[in-house]
């Protein structure tokens, strides 16, 4: 017995079934005639040549003349079947596996990959466009086209469940997680074999995979997609930095499998270090690491930007006559002044901080130099974050002995960099014993500060007030683990007391799972209070649930307040406006360099052009040479100190140059060259073949009516949403007795879920419409008969629901039509298939005939459908014709190689329907 051939109707253990494309020839993969690709199943060829299995060629089953239905149910039933599928026939095969309706925009850097035969790609679009999305397109695009057969995604280890939610909820991709936490319950299953061998899609903490002993498992069983997350961590650093080594060894043995596809994606790709920037460049194409960047020729950019998109909003708000609503970022000053006890601790402090840096001797080892400077820092950064900060660092004593590891070790403690993969929240330590009963002194000093001392802490406790009282829901970020904790508990003290009003502090000393647990519990608050630390502030998604930013402390870094407030000013926000407030101490010449040097600056820089320019020099250099210059003179209390310095000046005037080299780059590689018309043909017919946003609303709205479960609809934060009272017996399975509150439209509010067309809601109502009424259930809530009596026609219309099935290149691709005819079978007088559709879906019915006569009918048309097959089969070929040529328009784009189309005949009759003039 050879194999059936894939497309065709086999039956097999009294169920019929879809043979589909297997990528084993000994395997005949079979799919179940109404379920959808997960439902899918194999038999052994073998098997079937010994007699010990069974499949026979079989028919798509004919309607019943009494499986009649009224007029919803005959949508019902289209809709049911075009939300079943998942190969549909469009030159985009991953479309009927998605939950999301992608934004125009978002299909160009998918129309780049398939414009590569090996995909290498850098996605740099701007902060909150939505790079998951763009890079979730592709991994479902190809795994579609059969081109790869495995995925990882690369991530910090923070972002890995949200990477799995993602993938699984947006591209119907299940993938497992794997990092130090979960890699031992993992091995368990994995037995006999490797975990990254053992599961098909992986999402891979970064630390994890990099470790010696882990990566050469890696490379040896990596997929053959990979995907690589905030990969400016992974860039080659300038300075010594062991972690960040290791990250970027394993990119380049990831990129010598020539044959690998790679997709990076970051928001800030250049960390103002040029040969940061072209290691990464150089992972896409080994020349590109030697390209001169200022001086590109023209050869040379078409080359690169193959390879490299990097957009901003601006560049995407209005595409293909689709504005994106991205919100309006507003920015406010909090100035505090401080006073008293405080005011005198800081000044003692910062004077003591001078003095260590100042008291420096040639004869001093290197270790003691910088322990020293190490410990100036530490002083002054932890005494004007908080007083609980200053008490943990002065508590805390560190003695260094390895010189090597010096800086790596204490600079992220210090500064805030942003090409870490961790980000150190810890206090950072007092290094040296200079002046120690001085210090002991400070640190009796910072335990007897209060609450009511701290103008920086009541500062903020007004701002929350404000923030609250518009109905914005605020996310305060602090650098250090003790601040967050003291500003959260005094936050607590203040407004938890409140209905509604829940305050919780996530920090790196809580585990990745703990802060997910207090995340998701706090975001079911109605107005939520999030106090955080840097911990959070890379990669996650938080705008569905705040919508103000309050910088507790200033960052030292700039890239680092754009992380911060792009967790909220994105792609999704509900609110049009987000707010963001920097509170800083007009008495506090460090807050004061700070703002002046680089936060006011890189504010300017993004609302001028609209994205962040990172400073042109290592961050860390920038720092030191400003606190440098503090040290060395007396504390200066007027701005107009930095404004006259010379090296200040060169300093922003080089990164005033960088914006321009930036602005330049964007234009260059914003990708202009695909043009929005080329797609909308597609993303239309992509539409039309498997159904809307509103269409997957509208058919679950109605087939839980027909349950006798009608959703409730309400509105939440302005969105529609639905609840359910009763949940339906086909769902129980999956929901049990209780449902979520459902949201069909993006974005959705917090505490509701968002049901797109692959939602296990969707796929279980589907499946149920479709298989019962294919078996000529009287109770199905769809039907494949019916006689509608209406005035949209003045004569007597015949419509046929049709599925067809074609072999794209060996894969199966289908899609449901709707054709029909006027007046009899023997004289067809046939209809354009859209005003058929039309018909079926606007219709409205405005008289009835009994069931004995409806039956009559239906079934004298039954009858007659022999002599409709050859007009059938003719759409049926004219359909695949249109598919190639839709294909070819697409080709013309991305040059990927000629499709073949193959119509599989005859086509399914799923639905007969007449409708008789009013």
């Amino acid at each position: 017995m050879q194999a059936p051939q894939p497309g065709s109707i086999v039956c097999s253990g009294e169920r019929l079934w879809v043979v589909m494309p297997s990528d084993n020839p000994q395997v005949v993969k079979i799919r179940p005639l109404s379920g959808t690709d997960d439902a899918s199943t194999g038999i052994f060829l073998p098997l079937l040549q010994r007699g010990l299995e069974s499949l026979t060629p079989a028919g798509f089953p004919p309607p019943s003349p009494d499986s009649l239905g009224d007029y919803s149910q005959l949508q019902l039933l289209l809709e049911a079947a075009k939300l079943t599928l998942r190969s549909g026939a469009g030159p985009f095969r991953s479309f009927g596996n998605l939950s999301v309706q992608p934004r125009p925009y978002q299909i160009v850097p998918l129309l780049m990959a398939l414009r590569l035969e090996v995909v290498r790609l850098l996605i740099a679009d701007d902060v909150g466009i939505g790079k998951t999305i763009e890079a979730g397109l592709i991994a479902r695009e190809l795994l579609d086209r059969r081109e790869v057969n495995r995925i990882a995604v690369l991530c910090p280890p923070h972002l890995c469940e949200q990477w799995q939610k993602e993938l699984a909820e947006k591209f119907n991709i299940m993938a497992t997680v794997i990092r130090s936490g979960t890699a031992s319950k993992l091995e368990r299953e994995a037995i006999g074999r490797h975990i990254f061998q053992h599961f098909r899609h992986i999402v891979v903490s970064l630390d994890y995979a990099k470790n010696d002993r882990h990566i050469n498992s890696f490379i040896v069983h990596c997929p053959d997609l990979v995907i690589v997350d905030e990969a400016h961590t992974c860039a080659l650093p300038s300075s010594v930095s062991n972690t960040q080594k290791q990250r970027y060894n394993l990119l380049r043995r990831v990129a010598e499998d020539s044959n690998r596809h790679l997709i990076m994606l970051t928001a800030t790709p250049h960390s103002g270090i040029q040969s940061s920037f072209q290691s990464l460049l150089e992972l896409l194409h080994p020349e590109f690491g030697s390209y001169d960047l200022e001086q590109l020729t023209e050869s040379k950019r078409k080359k690169l930007a193959k390879h490299f998109i990097q957009r901003r909003r601006a560049d995407v708000k209005q595409w293909l006559g689709n504005e994106t609503p991205f919100p309006e970022r507003v920015s406010y000053e909090r100035p505090y002044k401080l006073s008293g006890d405080y005011l005198k601790l800081f000044e003692d402090v910062f004077a003591t901080a001078a003095g260590l840096v100042k008291d420096i001797t040639d004869d001093m080892s290197y270790v003691q130099k910088r322990g020293r400077y190490w410990s100036a820092l530490a002083l002054i950064r932890c005494v004007m974050s908080s007083p609980r900060a200053a008490i943990a660092s002065l508590s805390k004593k560190l003695d260094l002995t390895e010189e090597d590891c010096l800086e790596d070790l204490l600079s992220g403690y210090i500064y805030d960099p942003t090409d870490r993969e961790y980000n150190q929240d810890d206090q950072p330590a007092i290094t040296t014993d200079y002046q120690k009963q001085k210090l002991l002194g400070f640190l009796q000093r910072a335990k007897q500060i209060t609450p009511q001392k701290d103008e920086k802490l009541q500062e903020c406790i007004r701002v929350v007030e404000e923030v609250l009282q518009t109905g914005q829901k605020p996310i305060i970020w602090c650098r250090y683990i003790a601040t967050a904790e003291y500003v959260a508990q005094h936050l607590r003290n203040k407004f938890g007391g409140r209905e509604g009003v829940n305050v919780v502090a996530i920090t790196g000393n809580q585990a990745e799972d703990e802060r997910e647990i207090k995340l998701a519990e706090l975001t079911k608050s109605e107005q939520p209070i999030l106090v955080a630390t840097d911990c959070l502030s890379e990669g996650v998604n938080l705008q569905q649930y705040f919508s103000a930013v309050v910088h507790y402390d200033l960052p030292w870094n700039p890239n680092r307040l754009e992380q911060r407030e792009g967790r909220i000013d994105r792609y999704g926000q509900p609110s049009p406006t987000v707010s963001c407030y920097l509170i800083y101490g007009t008495n506090n010449p460090v807050d004061g360099a700070v703002l002046s040097v680089l936060v006011r600056k890189a504010v300017q820089i993004h609302k001028s052009l609209g994205i962040t320019v990172p400073v042109p020099i290592d961050s860390a250099s920038v720092a030191e040479a400003i606190f440098q210059a503090l040290f060395e003179h007396a504390a200066p209390t007027q701005l107009s100190l930095w404004e006259e310095n010379t090296a200040i000046k060169d300093f922003h005037r080089d990164w005033d140059r960088a914006t321009e080299r930036e602005k330049i780059s964007r234009t260059r590689f914003a990708q202009h060259s695909i043009r929005p018309e080329e797609i909308a043909q597609e993303l239309a017919e992509s539409d039309r073949i498997l159904g809307t946003a509103a269409d997957v609303e509208r058919f679950v709205c109605v087939t839980l009516s027909r349950l006798h479960a009608s959703a409730i609809p309400t509105t939440i934060s302005g969105i529609r949403c639905w609840q359910l009272p009763i949940v339906p017996n086909c769902l129980r399975p999956l929901l049990g007795s209780s449902a979520p509150t459902l949201c069909f439209s993006q974005p959705y509010p917090p505490g509701t879920e968002y049901v797109g067309r692959t939602h296990p809601i969707v796929t279980h109502l589907a499946q149920f419409v479709l298989e019962k009424a294919i078996s000529n259930d009287t109770d199905s809530p769809g039907a494949r008969c019916g006689l509608t009596v209406t005035r949209a026609v003045n004569k007597r219309t015949n419509l046929f629901v049709l599925r067809m099935r074609y072999l794209l290149n060996q894969t199966l691709a289908e899609e449901c039509i709707v054709v029909g005819f006027r007046g009899a079978v023997d004289d067809p007088q046939w209809l354009p298939e859209q005003e058929a559709e039309s018909l079926l879906k606007t219709a409205q019915p405005t008289g009835d005939r009994p069931p004995n006569i409806k039956r009559y009918e239906i079934s004298k048309l039954l009858e007659q459908l022999d002599k409709l097959s050859p007009e059938f089969e003719r759409l049926a070929r004219q359909h695949a014709q249109k598919l190639r040529e839709s294909h070819d328009r697409v080709r013309a784009i991305t040059r990927e190689r000629c499709t073949v189309v193959e119509p599989q005949l005859p086509p399914d009759i799923l639905g007969v329907y007449i409708f008789l003039p009013g």
